[in-house]
């Protein structure tokens, strides 16, 4: 199970919440603070209401392959805390901001685009740190160690496909390459042979592969 945390970005004048479980924003807060102010009065049943929005949910549904309704936005309980309020997907949160103002819905475009951008930053300079680590070892293959971690994270390997990433996967391959680097510089993993057991190890976890079935040639 993915460990969930509430992280609050500013946005203008605004303080936006999202969930690093899934990227998820949260409707709710921003539109309590949209209403304070404005002095407006918007609920978000007329947003859900709008005969616009139920046909943008299903275009959404269907061109990000996303299976459930809940993968688009969740309904959650105050009683959870940080976790109350409606989680949007940052697609139809941008549509949400549409909603509320035209021209606030740039702003919103950018804040959700940058943090890609920062993903992918963030993915890159972790992969040259987990390079520069096992630098030290004997006949390291650095191209088999990026289609290893590409196959873990996207179960295939091609050219350009970090540039297609989601915010998600963005994240885990961040993630993977900060824990292997840290395993090198630590003395866990001891060289080249060790490292590439253990993104095969990783992928097989993902897969639900039994390891020992797998050719370790």
């Amino acid at each position: 199970m993915k460990t969930n945390v509430v992280m609050i970005r500013k946005m203008q004048d605004f303080e936006v919440k999202q969930r690093t479980c899934d990227g998820m924003f949260n409707a709710t807060e921003l539109l309590k603070q949209w209403n304070k102010k404005l002095g407006m009065k918007k609920s978000l049943d007329h947003f859900f209401e709008n005969q616009g929005t139920e046909e943008f949910i299903q275009v959404l549904e269907q061109e990000e392959n996303l299976h459930t309704r809940n993968s688009v936005y969740v309904k959650s309980r105050a009683s959870r805390g940080d976790n109350a309020g409606t989680w949007m997907n940052p697609i139809l949160f941008i549509k949400f901001a549409m909603w509320l103002n035209p021209r606030f819905e740039y702003f919103v475009i950018r804040f959700v685009y940058d943090q890609l951008i920062a993903y992918r930053h963030d993915a890159g300079d972790n992969y040259r740190g987990l390079a520069s680590a096992v630098n030290k070892f004997r006949n390291v293959d650095f191209i088999m160690i990026a289609k290893g971690l590409n196959y873990i994270v996207f179960n295939r390997h091609e050219a350009g496909i970090r540039q297609t990433a989601t915010q998600e996967q963005l994240k885990e391959l961040t993630d993977i390459q900060k824990k292997l680097a840290f395993a090198v510089d630590m003395g866990y993993i001891k060289s080249y042979d060790e490292l590439v057991y253990e993104l095969r190890r990783l992928y097989a976890i993902k897969n639900r592969i039994v390891y020992e079935s797998i050719n370790h040639k």
